[in-house]
């Protein structure tokens, strides 16, 4: 998996920020696929200076009703239907998602020409699709509003084809059931056991994406031991008291969350407009001074997962 971060600024765009949105790329051999975490104004604008196209979007996850994380969203439904493509496409967010979308499409003579999904979610987990499980955290901000965690499940570990050989197995169909850990029966009548011959299994990747929130109890769960946590720094910590007021968390809140859940890295979002690039650096420092392995993240940053 990696992140692409199509927005970073908190509240309102500034002349090197667009608001909230993030793509998550799903690189699988066979299934790959594109994700959207929140749709701020301009995310579909955005878009345009990646390689990813709306029309390879399968899901898309809102935080909350919040302009600056939703209102990007029917200008990139309607593009999606006016260029034609045909393809499904499922929208996750909580209560009151579906009659924003109803109304803005309704209201503007707008609609959609493929097949819309619209979930309202609570919290716990809400998707597996055989590759991935994510599940949605309530977190602490004025709106109803949730984090998700992805957590790939863990790929098979590899075939000791060595060892098979060497018990009289040839590669071939035996090899395959094998791999998925079954046990055969060779035309010696003698049984393999495939669990013997696989290497442990390699842990899948997990990242946290929280919406916007003050210091709460489930945010220690959605980062607990993730690879990636992606995690507003709204303000520094000075102004704690006023970022908690508003349902937000200071730099200081977020490394220590960040610390606590034993993450792997911690990635900054959603930064206040009132920071230029030398209060930016001033946000990081305060974040690494708690947590070293943290970045910044900017409009079109990427990292992987």
């Amino acid at each position: 998996m990696e992140l692409i971060f199509l927005g970073t600024s908190a509240g309102v765009p500034t002349r090197s920020r667009n608001v909230t949105a993030i793509l998550l790329h799903l690189q699988h051999p066979t299934q790959p696929g594109v994700w959207l975490f929140d749709c701020g104004e301009g995310t579909q604008h955005q878009m345009l200076n990646t390689a990813f196209h709306h029309g390879k979007l399968e899901r898309i996850f809102i935080s909350h009703l919040h302009g600056d994380h939703l209102f990007g969203l029917p200008g990139l439904l309607c593009s999606r239907s006016m260029a034609g493509n045909p393809h499904p496409l499922t929208v996750y967010g909580p209560q009151g998602v579906r009659e924003f979308i109803a109304t803005t499409l309704r209201l503007s003579g707008s609609w959609t020409d493929f097949p819309l999904q619209i979930e309202e979610i609570s919290a716990g987990d809400i998707l597996d699709d055989g590759l991935r499980k994510v599940t949605a955290f309530r977190l602490e901000h004025p709106l109803e509003c949730y984090g998700y965690r992805v957590v790939e499940h863990d790929k098979p570990g590899a075939l000791n084809a060595r060892a098979l050989k060497a018990a009289g197995v040839t590669p071939g169909p035996l090899f395959q059931a094998l791999k998925a850990g079954k046990t055969v029966t060779l035309a010696d009548g003698r049984q393999i056991n495939g669990a013997d011959y696989l290497a442990p299994a390699v842990a899948g990747k997990s990242v946290a994406i929280f919406g916007d929130t003050a210091p709460c109890e489930a945010a220690l769960a959605l980062a607990q031991g993730v690879d990636v946590m992606v995690h507003e720094t709204t303000l520094d910590a000075s102004m704690e008291e006023k970022a908690n007021a508003r349902g937000h968390s200071s730099t200081r809140q977020t490394a220590t969350l960040a610390r606590e859940a034993a993450v792997g890295r911690l990635i900054m979002t959603h930064i206040s407009s009132r920071y230029d690039d030398k209060g930016c650096q001033r946000l990081l420092a305060e974040c690494r001074a708690i947590f070293p392995a943290t970045e910044l993240a900017y409009d079109f940053s990427v990292f992987p997962v």
